[in-house]
């Protein structure tokens, strides 16, 4: 009862009001100073009286005393800046100033005492009282600041104003946040302590407050005192996020991130760069590197076409390709308002750069060839496709309009149009296909390399076609994370389709990085593969997700099974059993051997498959798509019936 009588004190307007006045004018800091100054040399004096054993020493009245005292004490004030700082903010810098303006004025007085007694022949000073003068008076002014400052956090801790956080990291980057959350009185973050791996540092005390120990137990004396951690820019690069962050998440402490110090605005960290941490940030991987070298000579002055461009794989291909200087980027989609909105980002951030927006299909071969000729592009990076397995698994027939006739168009075009480069992005699910996406992703990869080999056996300088193929990449158009975040939002459940099903997860710029990399360095015909790491297992991820909102999983936000989608797998594979990789220039980048096909006998099938998906047939268009895809096997689909007769014929 009294904790909550007192909680409601520190609540009410009185408290409120005085945490939310600014500072106190440096006029009444000074008079205080100088109040608390007069008391300390009366009572060093009173004191110094009754211990002296110099009984014959001539002084000044106590009034004259206290009147020289002050002034060489108000000259050192000045002189050291003691007044100027905010006193709820003091720290070990002002009690630097405070000292030197004690013990300088300490100094002061002996010397006067010196010449009054060689000069004159008696002191004008105790000694001790000099003495407990600068002890009593740096004691008292530092005790004044000490207890505004403790006085200000409780209130502001009662009243929610601030957060108690620790900093994961001890070095340039961690002092300097927590010198940025003392002295900005916009941050309304208290430092209570830092946390380190390196046990060089731990236990010892770093600006006031200890260092902890990364580890279980001290993670749990951790969660009594604050109620965040900030990580550091340079802990983020040094730790593996996915794993050596889960301590902190598991005990149910917020974790913060910032930029890092080259971005600060100025040189100060400004309140909205505090975020909290996102599941993007555990699961993206270290800064890839690559040879711009090859990028540059395939992009610079020439005119490149991206398909899919408002998409979220083509805008970031659309934005990577700016660095290298194109003379024109063609930014072709279907979707009209994404269009609309991704051409005003970019004319408004790249303003030096030229583009040109076409709004057409590539299932349109007219306007497709109207696209071709007025704009001649150097190299094609096609990144329109459908994507959704559960909706293309109920409409087949649009899936191969767009994924299968849509890229044989834009292929075919390439050849007529004498484009240097054509890169296909393509996807893991193309591996051993268990749904019509996926089958119809392979029979494009398959029509486009069957292509490359016909055409470079009749002229070496025909156009390269190159395939790139990864998995699924964070807070894409419709993915799972996006989705997660909605369902926690709403309060839940978060719905899983297996406890088992894993996948393979790739930020966007860096799979839009490595498709420009190997495509602009292929030589035609490959299947690259991209280094997905290791992967993550949904259930994981969900759990995750909903501990970084704040909530626990099962018992704030419950989790769901529903079974697996049409067409869906417990894991995504990069590679079928038949093939085998090579390794490139790049580390993260492998070609594929993949089985090759004879253009003239495929094309006849896929023009066959065109036109059963014309006439909206969708079991005859899936049943041609297993002739051409053999590997091709349902899962979880009405489709399943079509493998159960091709093993009982």
């Amino acid at each position: 009862m009294e904790k909550n009588g007192s909680h409601s004190l520190f609540k009410s307007d009185i408290f409120s009001h005085l945490i939310s006045f600014k500072y106190l004018p440096r006029w009444v800091v000074l008079a205080v100073d100088v109040a608390a100054s007069i008391i300390s040399y009366w009572f060093s004096d009173l004191i110094a009286s009754k211990l002296s054993i110099i009984s014959n020493t001539t002084q000044l009245p106590l009034g004259l005393e206290l009147i020289l005292v002050i002034s060489v004490q108000l000259f050192f004030f000045w002189l050291f800046h003691t007044y100027a700082g905010i006193l709820r903010y003091s720290g070990f810098v002002d009690a630097i100033k405070l000292l030197f303006a004690v013990f300088s004025t300490a100094g002061v007085l002996i010397v006067f005492n010196l010449i009054s007694y060689f000069g004159f022949g008696h002191q004008l000073f105790y000694y001790l009282s000099i003495l407990f003068y600068a002890v009593t008076a740096f004691f008292l002014l530092f005790l004044m600041r000490l207890i505004v400052k403790t006085v200000h956090d409780t209130i502001s801790s009662n009243l929610g104003n601030t957060t108690p956080v620790m900093i994961f990291g001890t070095k340039s980057a961690g002092t300097s946040i927590a010198k940025m959350l003392r002295s900005n009185e916009r941050i309304k973050y208290k430092l209570v302590g830092f946390i380190d791996t390196d046990k060089e540092v731990t236990s010892k005390m770093l600006m006031g407050v200890k260092v902890y120990e990364l580890t279980e137990e001290s993670v749990k004396k951790i969660v009594r005192k604050a109620r965040a951690v900030i990580v550091s820019p340079l802990k983020m690069e040094e730790i593996n996020p996915q794993t050596d962050l889960d301590i902190f998440i598991n005990h149910g402490l917020a974790v913060l991130t910032v930029p890092s110090m080259s971005v600060w605005e100025g040189e100060t960290l400004s309140p909205r760069q505090i975020k909290s941490i996102q599941i993007e940030d555990l699961l993206e991987r270290p800064q890839i590197k690559i040879s711009t070298e090859s990028i540059s000579k395939e992009l610079k002055n020439k005119v490149v076409l991206i398909t899919g461009a408002a998409g979220s794989i083509g805008s970031e291909i659309v934005k990577q390709s700016i660095a290298f200087s194109p003379k024109l980027i063609v930014v072709m989609d279907q979707a009209e308002t994404p269009m609309h909105e991704i051409i005003l980002k970019l004319k408004e951030k790249y303003p030096n750069q030229n583009f040109s927006a076409f709004l057409g299909d590539v299932r349109n071969n007219e306007r497709m060839k109207l696209m071709m000729d007025t704009y001649r592009p150097d190299i094609v990076f096609h990144a329109a496709a459908y994507k959704h397995v559960p909706l293309m698994e109920d409409n087949p027939t649009e899936c191969i309009q767009t994924n299968v006739m849509g890229t044989k168009n834009m292929a075919d075009l390439a050849v007529k149009y004498n484009v240097s480069r054509f890169v296909m992005v393509s996807t893991d699910k193309a591996v051993n296909p268990t749904n019509v996406m996926g089958a119809s992703k392979r029979i494009a990869e398959i029509y486009v390399q069957s292509l490359n080999k016909k055409m470079f056996s009749e002229n070496e300088n025909t156009t390269k076609f190159i395939t790139t193929r990864f998995g699924n990449v964070l807070g894409s158009n419709g993915s799972v994370i996006p989705y997660f975040k909605r369902q926690i939002e709403n309060g839940g459940p978060v719905t899983v389709t297996h406890p088992e099903i894993i996948r393979y997860f790739m930020t966007i710029p860096e799979a839009c990085l490595l498709v420009l990399e190997a495509g602009t360095a292929g030589n035609g015909g490959e299947i690259f593969i991209f280094d997905m790491g290791e992967p993550v297992k949904i259930l994981n991820l969900a759990k995750k997700m909903i501990m970084l909102a704040g909530f626990k999983p099962e018992v704030d936000i419950p989790i769901v099974f529903t079974g697996l989608r049409p067409g869906e797998k417990l894991y995504e594979e990069l590679l079928n059993k038949k093939e085998i990789t090579k390794e490139t220039h790049h580390p993260k980048i492998m070609v594929a051997t993949v089985r090759e096909y004879d253009y003239d006998e495929v094309s006849v099938k896929i023009d066959e498959l065109i036109n059963y998906s014309y006439r909206g047939k969708n079991y005859l268009t899936v049943s041609q798509m297993k002739s051409i895809v053999p590997e091709f096997v349902s899962n979880n689909s009405q489709y399943e019936k079509l493998d159960i007769e091709k093993m009982q014929n």
